[in-house]
């Protein structure tokens, strides 16, 4: 019965109701017999109605929508996404506007609060947004797609408590994918320092840089542009988890009371970091260099080893099919858990929103539907997340993707896994790790003015 039936019925048996209460006593009890049947009739008609109205999922519904998104430049993922979307729902279009990373983390608050605020944005961060009331909350939309039955992981890292910390509390993102970075490596010039196969501890990948550096070749090519964020954060990341805990890191990132990243372990890291600028393992204009320029000449074969994300993977098989191989960050000893971040390409849909239910069906179409999860894993390079029962996309063999596929499953048995430190606050990336690594490489900062600079930055913006 369709709602416009079933509210004529409740207000015709509402007026029935009234004339026979307004009718003589001598007719009392017969009808309020009646009454009481109809009554009972107008209640199920009117739980029926409530019924179809608490079950409707939200969706785009049929009539022309515009989505008012923000990308990050140099990712052909979420637009790929965006045109198979419109393929399956016609009435939806796209207004996107696309930015670096780095200027997102400073654009974001100012877009978030305007009179155009966009239905979908690619959030750097989100614990400020959240306490600003600049994110729309999503546990409603939680329930309606089911996300809360997916696993917790794929979640928790977009939650903020009401103290400010990540980890639980309200969602306030979700994933396009889940991405994991770790070491890709050029097979041919790895074969030529004489690695078969990957290093199984710091010390044997640091021995490969050093021969590499022998050889006259790069040893990792990596990008520094203040436009892109300074990449070096995800080396010396990677090597904070192989020296050390990455709890203390992650507590760090999740806002922990008390949390400081200037530890005895994380010291240790910056000065291998340290050294491996000081012995020439990257290029010496890496302060100049912008990611998508990096990942280039890493595809044209310079350099034998590049830290970066499975993002990467189709551009890295385009350039180099079947001469790129892929593998987690070693422990500094033998038999310790290997070291990565893994972390949701976190999009948000913004307070003020106008399209909100639509980026919600979206988000979800994203991890649900086969054509979207196949363009997660062909494009994107990702585990595409959703549903613990939920079909891996077939892979093409001897492609990169096989390799962080199978890594991101090993991880994902130890633990270990860690969101990026550049997520840590909402400007943390541009204000503090991309300037203080940048001096480093100019020989103005050395490992431990490094990390009390950036905690001195991470309070500041915590009190604020």
């Amino acid at each position: 019965m369709s709602k416009k039936r079933l509210s004529i019925l409740l207000v015709s048996l509402l007026l029935m109701a009234s004339m026979l209460l307004s009718a003589c006593g001598a007719a009392a009890t017969p009808a309020a017999t009646a009454t009481e049947a109809q009554t009972a009739a107008a209640t199920e008609a009117t739980t029926e109605v409530a019924t179809e109205t608490a079950v409707a999922t939200p969706s785009c519904g049929t009539d022309p929508v515009v989505l008012n998104a923000y990308f990050e430049t140099g990712f052909d993922l979420p637009f790929k996404l965006a045109e198979e979307f419109t393929k399956q729902y016609p009435n939806v279009t796209w207004d996107i506007k696309q930015d670096q990373f780095s200027n997102l983390i400073n654009e974001t608050p100012r877009l978030l609060a305007g009179d155009n605020a966009p239905d979908l944005i690619r959030l750097p961060t989100l614990v400020s947004f959240a306490k600003q009331g600049l994110l729309m909350n999503l546990d409603g939309y939680a329930t309606a797609f089911g996300w809360d039955q997916w696993p917790v992981p794929q979640l928790s890292q977009n939650r903020v408590a009401e103290d400010g910390t990540r980890g639980s509390g309200t969602l306030y993102g979700m994933g396009l994918n889940y991405s994991l970075t770790g070491v890709f490596y050029n097979k041919k010039l790895a074969a030529q320092i004489g690695m078969t196969t990957p290093p199984q501890t710091l010390a044997e990948f640091e021995d490969y840089l050093a021969k590499a550096k022998a050889a006259g070749l790069l040893p990792i090519m990596q990008w520094g542009s203040a436009k892109s964020g300074m990449g070096l954060a995800f080396p010396l990341q990677n090597l904070m988890a192989s020296v050390g805990s990455s709890e203390p890191v992650s507590e760090w990132i999740f806002n922990k009371e008390g949390a400081t990243i200037d530890t005895p372990s994380n010291l240790v890291a910056a000065q291998h970091l340290e050294t491996w600028i000081k012995n020439g393992y990257f290029p010496t204009d890496i302060n100049a260099i912008e990611y998508t320029d990096a990942a280039a000449r890493f595809g044209k074969g310079e350099g034998v080893f590049t830290f970066n994300g499975d993002w990467q993977n189709a551009g890295y098989d385009a350039d180099m099919p079947g001469n790129v191989g892929f593998f987690l960050m070693p422990p500094a000893e033998a038999g310790g858990a290997p070291a990565a971040m893994s972390a949701p390409l976190t999009y948000g849909i913004a307070a003020k929103a106008q399209h909100a239910d639509c980026a919600a069906f979206f988000l979800n179409w994203v991890a649900t539907n086969d054509a979207a999860r196949a363009i997660d894993v062909a494009v994107g390079g990702s585990n595409p997340g959703g549903p613990a029962d939920a079909t891996m996309p077939a892979v093409a063999e001897g492609s990169v993707t096989n390799d962080t596929l199978a890594e991101g499953a090993r991880l994902g048995k130890t633990g270990s896994a860690m969101d990026f430190i550049a997520n840590a606050t909402s400007a943390i990336f541009a204000q503090g790790w991309t300037p203080e690594l940048q001096k480093m490489v100019g020989g103005k900062q050395d490992a431990a003015g490094l990390l009390k600079a950036v905690q001195a930055e991470y309070e500041l913006e915590l009190a604020q």
